[in-house]
């Protein structure tokens, strides 16, 4: 929130506010990938303390130069790559790790703790970050960003990697192309990557789309705008909750209907009258949107053989976070140019029109075959071809 928060305070702009947010996402669609691969290959808790190493670096260094009145335009974008890099490569190593921890059997509940614990920060993250950049400004609040990633880094070093459930890992590095071949053989895995491109790319937007609506259309400061986070979390901790009671409906036609809910949300969100319609109505869009996300994050993970799990969460996460730097200046320059409503709207009519496509196309193709192994999978998939 904090940086969206600089990029408005220093340029007043979406479209700038856009720029920023494609900068931080688009080392994605380099490292993802390469990221997934390192999963499968080297010990992923010494991945993590490094991505939370670059972290920490980044905030605190944004945070510094806030403080010292030393901060620029360039230096936001700098440090965003920075922080860019480091998601891209922790994301898919994260995800990876999971199942280390808990084991094949509880990662989907796994999944969906993950989600609510993330969620019960972003609970309370938010409006205190609003109010302490109200208080103290934005340099405090990378700061305290800052010091949470050397608690991450502590709780990895105290864990005992006696009790993870170990993997077998490669000798040499893993091949990439290889991940692309068995997902694209899946099309209950490939179906939720297309639906999590275009829910990624245009629907999950909140950082930008209540930015704008709270100073643009609702005239609101710094607090009002962090509780609107706020409102989002509440309804994303309830749909990771729900998710962890929903086992049952853990199957990729579910996921194709939870974001046809979510697209009508988003549409519903652009013709709220005022700040207090538009934040009530916030959770809903969360709900809808970490129902399908969870779903759709478990559905991989779960049906994915482990020795490739790495690399096919590195495509996921690849196609997830990479259409962001697609969407969000798009999204930055639609604002500035028909409004934040109608952008709003037109991301929300997108959302929908691709899930009807793809709903209409895919959904008799999408149940899980018997045998999910690398080698049963390619070998179908060649028969396949040949035939």
């Amino acid at each position: 929130m904090a940086q969206d928060w600089l990029v408005l305070e220093l340029t007043n702009s979406g479209t700038y506010l856009g720029i920023v947010t494609a900068i931080q996402f688009t080392p994605v669609l380099f490292f993802s990938l390469h990221g997934g691969a390192l999963a499968d290959r080297f010990d992923k808790r010494k991945l993590l303390i490094g991505t939370n190493a670059l972290g920490a670096f980044s905030a605190i260094t944004l945070g510094t130069l806030v403080i010292t009145e030393q901060i620029a335009l360039w230096h936001v974008f700098a440090l965003a790559a920075v922080l860019g890099i480091s998601t891209a490569i922790d994301a898919p190593v994260r995800q990876a790790f999971a199942g280390e921890i808990v084991g094949h059997d509880d990662l989907p509940n796994a999944v969906s703790l993950n989600s609510a614990n993330f969620n019960a920060g972003r609970l309370v993250g938010p409006a205190l970050s609003g109010l302490l950049i109200a208080a103290f400004g934005t340099g405090p609040s990378f700061l305290v960003n800052g010091i949470s990633y050397l608690f991450a880094i502590g709780a990895l070093l105290a864990m005992n990697e006696k009790e993870f459930f170990q993997q077998d890992r490669p000798k040499s590095m893993t091949n990439v192309q290889e991940g692309l071949r068995y997902a694209l053989a899946r099309p209950d895995i490939y179906v939720v990557m297309l639906m999590v491109f275009f829910l990624g790319t245009f629907g999950l937007n909140f950082q930008i789309f209540n930015a704008l609506m709270a100073t643009k259309e609702f005239g609101k400061g710094p607090a009002s705008y962090g509780l609107l986070g706020t409102f989002v979390a509440i309804g994303s901790f309830s749909g990771a909750i729900a998710s962890a009671r929903l086992e049952r409906f853990r199957k990729t036609r579910f996921v194709i209907l939870a974001g046809g809910a979510f697209a009508i949300a988003i549409m519903v969100l652009s013709i709220m009258p005022n700040y207090t319609a538009y934040a009530i109505f916030l959770p809903i869009c969360g709900v809808t949107a970490l129902t399908t996300m969870i779903t759709a994050n478990s559905i991989v993970q779960v049906n994915s053989d482990p020795a490739i799990r790495g690399r096919v969460m590195g495509i996921y996460l690849f196609i997830f976070m990479g259409g962001t730097p697609v969407g969000s200046p798009v999204i930055g320059i639609m604002a500035e140019l028909i409004g934040i409503r109608l952008t709003i709207a037109a991301c929300g009519a997108i959302c929908l029109i691709s899930t009807i496509v793809i709903w209409l196309k895919y959904k008799d193709r999408v149940d899980v075959p018997a045998d999910i192994s690398v080698a049963a999978v390619l070998k179908s998939a060649n028969r396949n071809q040949k035939d």
